[in-house]
């Protein structure tokens, strides 16, 4: 096998593992490939559930769950295609230059090339033998002769660069077609599980009209939001428990490298009581901190936080600095966010349509950090704010304003 044919077949070999190893983004897309059909199965098993429920009950609250379940799931999906389309076309940019880069110098070598076969079509081998006897010496004729003889390998040498460059352009061309139509299958099937899910909320919004036309699904509501205040405080204390061991290491770790830690300064929430951001610009307090009597029902419950009745939709943004520390979902809370902040401070915002952060993700006061969706009571916002275990009343923390007037 002559040095060039191995070349190509080294560049093949390469080139053909384009789309599962050649690039650490294409790695990821192919990691991330596994996850999304984990996914997948997950939004079809939620499918299945909400069939059989139809079939049992038209209307209920835990096929409402099931729905904000699956609807969570398919926006996780989403979000993953979109982050894979947009992966794929920093690769599809990345070759495009490479494709360019390489025409250059396959258009420059050519040209050399063809200039130097014009020449020698001109003169031929005379032109080299006139040069050699033109010399005055004999080390002259052996200086020339050299020239000639690496001149000449020096043509040969440009040729199989020729070759070689054409035939990587040839690859990578290839590779480009690939990954434009895999960029095809990704905006086709995001744009199908869109549409899947604009008909999923559309459904949703039809169920939830008919479980409140139904009293015993506030009843029930009552009850369930009991336990899903005692799943909260588990939350709570788990994180709590989690930050506490984290913050333990750390402290040991310094003290290894450095000596004793300085105590920190204190946190936004110690010095601006009564001075933070609201959650949302609009909307008004509908439920306050504290004890309550269902006028309808007459039962007493507590709310741990304030619901703020807002717009499906609006932007949610944190109060405060903070850190992701939790993204989850509960009966009567619905998708929900807790922030970390200093000073062993938590706020909760819970009935969240949409949630735009992650877990471990640092945010700063004014972030978005979600937009709001609808309860069984309507349109609105939750919000909590924990003192390590103990409940805040929001609105002696926020800021005054017209809205939350009593």
């Amino acid at each position: 096998m002559t040095p060039r044919r191995a070349h190509i077949v080294i560049l093949a070999l390469l080139c053909a593992c384009a789309f599962t190893g050649e690039t650490r983004g294409q790695q990821e897309l192919k990691q991330k490939k596994t996850q999304l059909q984990k996914i997948k199965k997950d939004i079809d098993a939620y499918e299945a559930k909400i069939k059989q429920s139809q079939k049992k009950e038209h209307a209920t609250l835990e096929l409402l769950d099931t729905y904000d379940r699956q609807a969570v799931l398919l926006r996780k999906l989403i979000a993953s295609l979109r982050e894979e389309e947009m992966s794929l076309q920093r690769s599809i940019d990345s070759t495009r230059a490479s494709i360019s880069s390489m025409n250059g110098q396959l258009n420059f070598l050519t040209q050399h090339y063809a200039h130097y076969a014009s020449s020698v079509y001109k003169h031929g081998k005379m032109y080299d033998l006139e040069l050699l006897l033109a010399s005055k010496s004999l080390n002259e004729v052996l200086l020339r002769a050299e020239y000639v003889r690496r001149f000449s390998s020096q043509r040969k040498n440009d040729l199989t660069k020729i070759g070689t460059r054409r035939d990587e352009y040839e690859i990578q061309r290839e590779i480009l077609q690939k990954q434009i139509a895999e960029e095809r299958d990704l905006i086709a099937e995001k744009s199908t599980e869109e549409a899947n899910l604009r008909l999923k909320m559309k459904k949703r919004k039809a169920l939830l009209t008919d479980i409140r036309r139904d009293k015993k699904n506030y009843q029930k509501e009552m009850s369930r939001k009991l336990e899903a205040a005692k799943q909260m405080e588990q939350m709570i204390a788990k994180l709590i428990e989690e930050d506490r061991a984290r913050r333990a290491k750390e402290e040991e770790r310094a003290k290894e490298k450095t000596g004793p830690r300085e105590r920190s300064a204190p946190g936004v929430f110690e010095t601006h009581k009564g001075r933070l951001r609201w959650p949302v610009n609009q909307g008004r307090v509908v439920a306050r901190f504290g004890n309550h009597e269902n006028p309808t029902l007459h039962t007493v419950t507590q709310n741990p936080g304030i619901d703020i009745a807002v717009s499906a939709g609006s932007a949610v943004e944190a109060v405060t600095d903070g850190e992701v520390s939790l993204i989850s979902w509960l009966p009567s809370y619905g998708n929900l966010v807790i922030l970390n902040h200093k000073g062993g401070f938590r706020t909760v915002y819970a009935h969240l349509a949409e949630i735009d952060v992650n877990e471990g993700e640092r945010v700063s006061e004014g972030d978005r950090i979600a937009s709001s969706g609808e309860a069984l009571s309507g349109p609105l916002l939750h919000f909590e704010i924990w003192k390590d275990r103990d409940k805040q009343d929001p609105e002696d923390w926020l800021k005054p304003r017209a809205a939350s007037s009593r």
